[in-house]
């Protein structure tokens, strides 16, 4: 039998770390290939990481509820002896690529997610890398080779959100202090020792409560792995881009009528319901198109207008929040718009969605009415340039003016869009062309439908 080193798969180039959210399997246990092993959690979506072999579980070397890199060893398996060119595996010749790792135990490790498989609840598929030779920059010599192992075991230990957050708040280099958690992690206890030493003498305080002590009749709710995670990415969007915030008032009389008027075609057309967010994504994607400052990322300095509209659609789920992505918006007739939105609002619910399913947000549209709120200020998706809110539907007493500029007072569908933009990329009057431009498309929606088919 041979060890083989089941590796955390790379699931996608903007993701570099997931939090294990739970064993499906437990050492000693025989797996198949593709059969789940273990449920991640990361940034974009959730996942079940499938074997990436025939064999058994022997050891387990990250636990759950702990964070992890993308391609960090995260259990061990006994498998069958694998072979592999004689070139790349001979005993004298074992090098160390840039992970730490020999010739010899690449051949034993998973390989490399393919973005866009569907990495859901039915597993994904992988590349095999085991066999790929390391370029000459990723070897090194045998003498060293000890030492380079020691030294990548110690890079691949990941920090928590809450170690990375104090280490910045008391200026701490991390490199410096010795984890004592699994596998050489350094821990939250591992801070309050090294400020404990460095401390004057009698100084008692750390800094380190982010609360007050709890009184025993209160509950402490532990966290999930997807709300840890949504924490901290709505933390980094607030600290890292200035917010700003507008708002107007949209009559959506037409939009209603619309509507009313089309519901039944559209199911008989693309056997899905006709909402009002499908409508809303479908003339948001258009107006975008004009405001290209609207659909940009704010990168060193500089900004990044993006090609492509690719907007995401927040989604509250029973986990948590996710933002599936529907891509090339402002190129997709109606039809198209409402049978994709559809289908990764559904896919979203049911946890069906893939990596490459949240993958490339330009832009993020929020329908907060959905859940009976009138005005908000939504947080950014970051590193997004902003985020769309729209409001409940509310009738109302409004005054409106009729062809002859005669003015009375009626009742009217009225809805709020809420943008959150980012300051830095643009200012409160091109926030406010844009929401106009929005206001009056969706008050002239002048939507086209496809030819119906035979």
């Amino acid at each position: 039998m041979a060890d083989f080193a089941v590796q955390m798969p790379q699931v996608g180039e903007s993701v570099t770390e997931a939090i294990i959210a739970n064993w499906l399997v437990k050492p000693g246990d025989y797996v198949r290939k593709y059969d789940p092993m273990v449920e991640v959690v990361t940034d974009k979506v959730n996942m079940e990481v499938p074997a990436p072999t025939d064999g058994t579980l022997s050891k387990v070397v990250v636990g759950e509820g702990e964070t992890v890199a993308m391609g960090a060893v995260i259990a061990h398996m006994e498998v069958a002896n694998l072979e592999a060119p004689e070139e790349e595996v001979s005993s004298d010749t074992a090098t160390l690529n840039s992970h730490g790792q020999t010739d010899n135990e690449r051949a034993g490790r998973i390989g490399t997610m393919i973005v866009g498989a569907n990495v859901g609840p039915t597993g994904g598929e992988f590349h095999d890398t085991s066999l790929h030779s390391p370029t000459s920059h990723e070897r090194i010599s045998n003498d060293a080779a000890s030492g380079a192992v020691e030294a990548t075991e110690q890079l691949a230990a990941t920090y928590s959100p809450v170690v990375t957050r104090l280490a910045a708040r008391h200026g701490i280099d991390l490199t410096e202090l010795t984890g004592t958690g699994r596998g050489g992690r350094i821990t939250k206890r591992d801070i309050e020792r090294y400020l404990q030493s460095a401390r004057p003498e009698g100084n008692g305080d750390t800094g380190l409560s982010d609360t007050s002590p709890v009184p025993s009749s209160d509950e402490v709710v532990a966290t999930s792995p997807v709300r840890s995670i949504i924490a901290e990415h709505m933390s980094r969007s607030i600290r890292e881009i200035p917010h700003a915030w507008a708002a107007v008032e949209v009559d959506m009389s037409q939009v209603v009528k619309f509507r009313q008027s089309h519901s039944d075609e559209i199911v008989k057309r693309t056997e899905r319901k006709l909402t009002y967010l499908a409508i809303s994504l479908y003339l948001l994607a258009r107006v975008l198109r004009n405001h290209r400052r609207l659909n940009a990322t704010w990168n060193d300095g500089q900004v990044t207008l993006k090609s492509a509209i690719n907007i995401g659609i927040a989604v509250a789920t029973d986990a948590g929040l996710v933002v599936p992505v529907l891509k090339n918006a402002d190129e997709k007739k109606f039809e198209a718009t409402v049978t994709g939105c559809t289908q990764l609002v559904d896919s979203a619910r049911r946890n069906r969605l893939t990596i490459d399913d949240v993958q490339g947000g330009t832009f993020t549209l929020n329908n907060t009415g959905a859940f009976g709120s009138l005005l908000g200020g939504a947080i950014i998706n970051h590193p997004q340039a902003a985020i769309l809110n729209t409001e409940s539907i509310i009738r109302r007493p409004v005054v409106v003016e009729d062809q002859d500029g005669n003015e009375s007072i009626g009742i009217r569908p009225i809805m709020n869009l809420c943008l959150s933009f980012d300051h830095r990329i643009l200012d409160g009057a091109e926030a406010m062309a844009f929401l106009n431009d929005l206001k009056a498309k969706f008050e002239a929606p002048n939507i086209e439908l496809g030819t119906p088919t035979a």
